[in-house]
């Protein structure tokens, strides 16, 4: 057997694994990975910053054995079956209280399993989201990581050396039990999907309603990302503006196709907030729109059936600062939902994920990283029960203020035939959930009165059931 030399170990040599690792040895670690396929082992040691340990491997008997004890190894693989081969293939290499981190886009119930399945044999495994893109992997990612609490501390220091910095603090935290880490990426993947399509829907009335060109969307983007719209998508949005095309003299995001591509992980949340009863509509709604633009063929069949008109808005200035404000209702919105999930789950499955460190992990190095994010860390250190942000006063006061142009950023764009699901949704939600009394009486009048399913009186407890029309 070889003498161990190297801290940690690297399977999965695609782009994020090797910037992954990269990041690691700039750190003063020394690394070690595998793929299957030798050119991209081979593009590891090549993309080395000169001065760092890094070394690609054939097999992976060869890693294992340069791996110091405990081992700490981890994944950047396809999710699903790939996962679970690459598992059954270290089993026989590995010894207990080795550590086994699968830093995929994982399911947070197959993580669960795996979790269990390993226990059984003392090996440590640790689901883990990691976020930032190509980039962020090599220089400074969101990491989080759930699971073994035995686990994190010997990884803990290593993670906090690759994760991204704010204020000198790293972004990465253990984030609860089980499949926790999988399950805040994917809440955090789902409320990316949300902003996204909101992003889309300003851009179309900026774009098709108020005729702006693309320098000057870049300009509204830019303005907005340096006040209180300051976040990570608000800025691409605004450089996206500005690439030109390479084939063409046109701008690039003009000779984009509009049909949006999807994982899943929009759709495996929507999905689990349906399981666990919490709503959600701002998440679904995107994973919805993504669906609806995959129809191309059948939305050109439509359009030419229906001729729909999108008309121009008068009052370009006072309409951009309506904008302005629907984006940010939009936007914390999205992180609401997706936070009142976070809560909802954790409790319903003990991860005991802690709600104040969910938002300071994703305040740099993530896709959805904003200024917001350190308001909502405000409402946490209040209380951090809280069922929804929405509940704090802090939160009411913002909200209120421009809830007036969002408002009337729905109705102009019901009224001159502008798709903005999103927007719509964000406000009937805010509508619903600020209520105190729905029409949902009704509905369940007609439960019972079809299918006997009792209903609850507002003036005393019990179930009660009448015979309808008698």
């Amino acid at each position: 057997m070889s003498t161990p030399q190297f801290n940690f170990g690297m399977i999965g040599l695609g782009v994020m694994g090797r910037n992954f690792l990269l990041n690691m040895a700039d750190n003063k670690f020394k690394v070690i990975g595998f793929d299957k396929d030798s050119q991209k082992t081979s593009a590891l040691e090549s993309s080395a910053t000169p001065g760092t340990t890094v070394k690609g491997v054939g097999t992976l008997k060869e890693m294992i054995d340069l791996l110091e004890i405990p081992r700490k190894i981890m994944m950047l693989v396809p999710a699903g079956k790939p996962v679970d081969d690459v598992i059954e293939d270290l089993l026989p290499l590995v010894q207990p209280g080795d550590i086994i981190i699968d830093g995929g886009n994982s399911h947070y119930t197959d993580t669960l399993r795996r979790v269990k399945y390993l226990e059984d044999k003392k090996i440590h495994f640790i689901g883990m989201g990691v976020s930032g893109g190509e980039q962020g992997a090599r220089t400074g990612p969101s990491i989080m990581p759930g699971g073994d609490p035995v686990a994190y501390p010997v990884v803990k220091p290593m993670l906090e050396a690759v994760a991204a910095k704010v204020n000198g603090v790293p972004c990465v935290a253990h984030l609860g039990r089980d499949a926790a880490g999988h399950y805040v990426k994917m809440v955090h993947n789902g409320i990316e999907y949300s902003i996204m399509q909101l992003t889309t829907e300003i851009y179309e009335m900026l774009h098709k309603g108020l005729g702006l060109t693309n320098d000057e969307m870049h300009k509204v983007f830019a303005d907005w990302n340096a006040g209180d719209l300051q976040s990570f998508l608000i800025e691409i949005t605004a450089d996206i503006f500005l690439q030109k095309d390479d084939k063409t003299d046109n701008r690039l995001v003009d000779m984009i196709l509009d049909k949006a591509g999807a994982k899943g992980t929009g759709k495996w949340t929507s999905q689990d907030a349906m399981e666990i009863g919490v709503p959600i509509p701002s998440i679904d709604m995107a994973v919805t729109m993504r669906n609806i633009s995959a129809l191309k063929e059948e939305r050109v069949q439509a359009s030419a059936l229906y001729k729909p008109s999108e008309k121009a808005f008068p009052g370009k200035e006072e309409f951009i600062k309506q904008l302005h404000d629907a984006m940010f209702i939009g936007m914390l919105i999205s992180y609401a939902q997706g936070l009142e999930l976070l809560t909802k789950a954790s409790n319903d499955w003990k991860m005991e994920i802690p709600m104040k460190e969910v938002v300071r992990v994703w305040r740099g190095g993530c896709i959805i990283r904003s200024s917001l994010l350190e308001v909502f860390a405000s409402v946490y250190s209040r209380n951090e029960k809280i069922s929804n942000i929405l509940l704090d006063k802090e939160i009411a006061d913002l909200l209120t203020g421009k809830l007036a142009n969002l408002r009337n950023v729905v109705s102009k764009a019901a009224l001159n035939g502008y798709a903005a699901s999103g927007l719509m949704t964000v406000l009937s939600y805010i509508d619903a959930y600020t209520s105190d009394r729905l029409p949902t009486n009704l509905l369940q009048a007609q439960r019972d009165y079809f299918g006997a399913h009792t209903y609850e009186r507002i003036d005393e407890p019990g179930k009660f059931h009448t015979e309808w029309g008698k």
